[in-house]
């Protein structure tokens, strides 16, 4: 079980990591657009962290909780 100030810390991860390579190269995760992710999904998401946090930002646009990330952002 992941603990609260895990679970926080991998929330602002996701509004402030940059997808390091690729086509969307730069972009913080949360704004990547939801085709990519899922993509990702059928493709394997990578190993490690980025592979984390890509997955977990599939799940929350999947499941429509974007607004969490929101407060977050203006930090």
């Amino acid at each position: 079980m992941i603990n609260p100030g895990e679970f926080q810390n991998n929330l602002l991860l996701l509004v402030t990591t940059k997808m390091p390579y690729g086509k969307y190269n730069g972009f913080l995760i949360c704004d990547l657009p939801e085709y990519y992710l899922v993509w990702y999904r059928s493709k394997g998401f990578p190993e490690g962290k980025l592979g984390m946090l890509l997955a977990s930002m599939y799940e929350i646009k999947l499941n429509g909780l974007e607004y969490l990330l929101k407060p977050l952002k203006t930090k």
